[in-house]
């Protein structure tokens, strides 16, 4: 299955090992996430070195992999159907970057959280499986490298990092890389997936801007809480309860909303129409109603007047 083990790792695909490791953690939890990692590590080994003996083997071993998780998942449509994996993949990628951001900012400076942003930042590199990055995207991942690296750096100097945005002075990544290489084997295929070090609200979580980067609303699960609930100890404790929601109100125009003489939709029309919908879909498995009502009406205005 995913899990099994692969060759070691040709000294050519460096640049890959951490998506791949990145992919095993996310095996159980988020497979289709993980299968994806894969396929992003598949095409850029295509594309360094596909002929030595040494990165053909690997290749192949890894063809293996992706197989069988094809085979595994061949009924989840995030599978099947690569618009609904992009806006998978995407909206865990953001999760995990609006946790971190959010930690961040309020100070709270920790491994998990450098990982987060780390991850993040690899998770965006994924997304170039379905197409060129959009401009948001490509300036979430530059942030999150420089933070990752940024906040790494101090805490090994000593310093006190300073939160939230600042110039992003140039930050070796080295360091980062080489903890996060060292903290597991990609050759097992049993690597542990760490769980989140610490608490959070999810009324905290940032919805500005800053240096021209857009964090879009709504986004409220960070993407590496714990995979499990803890067994019943025995305690008695207050039940939680679900963090309110600040749900956007309907657009009264679409219930009176008439479509200006005979609206032609185009085919890239109605792509971007189902696009919305799978990003409702998407974000609704997140329980994040807000999101998922903006990117409803953001279709049905589509459908309905031609225009957005």
């Amino acid at each position: 299955m995913a899990a099994m083990a692969l060759p070691p790792l040709p000294p050519q695909f460096k640049s890959i090992q951490h998506h791949l490791r990145t992919a095993q953690e996310l095996d159980k939890r988020e497979p289709v996430v993980a299968y994806y990692c894969r396929l992003y590590a598949m095409q850029t080994g295509m594309k360094i070195d596909s002929k030595t003996p040494e990165c053909r083997k690997f290749l192949s071993k890894l063809m293996d992999q992706l197989e069988a998780m094809k085979k595994q998942f061949g009924d989840n449509e995030a599978i099947t159907q690569e618009i609904v994996g992009s806006a998978h993949v995407e909206n865990y990628a953001l999760k995990m970057f609006l946790y971190a951001d959010n930690e961040d900012r309020a100070g709270q400076f920790h491994k998990n959280m450098i990982k987060s942003f780390y991850t993040a930042s690899l998770l965006i590199d994924v997304l170039t499986v379905f197409g060129e990055l959009s401009e948001e995207n490509a300036q979430h991942r530059k942030y999150a490298r420089w933070k990752a690296a940024y906040i790494h750096n101090c805490l090994k100097n000593g310093e006190t990092p300073q939160p939230g945005p600042i110039g992003m002075e140039g930050e070796s990544f080295a360091d980062v890389e080489r903890e996060e290489a060292g903290s597991s084997s990609l050759h097992s295929g049993t690597t542990q997936p760490t769980s989140s070090s610490s608490t959070y609200e999810a009324s905290n979580m940032p919805t500005s801007n800053y240096t021209g980067i857009h964090i879009p609303p709504g986004a409220h699960a960070p993407a590496n809480t714990p995979a499990e609930v803890p067994h019943n100890t025995g305690v008695t404790s207050n039940p939680i309860q679900p963090a309110p929601q600040n749900i956007p109100p309907v657009d009264p125009s679409l219930y009176s909303a008439q479509s200006a003489g005979e609206v032609r939709l185009t085919p890239e029309d109605f792509a971007r129409a189902q696009k919305y919908c799978k990003y409702a879909g998407s974000a609704l498995q997140y329980e994040d109603v807000s999101t998922a009502v903006q990117n409803l009406q953001k279709a049905l205005k589509l459908l309905i007047t031609g225009r957005e």
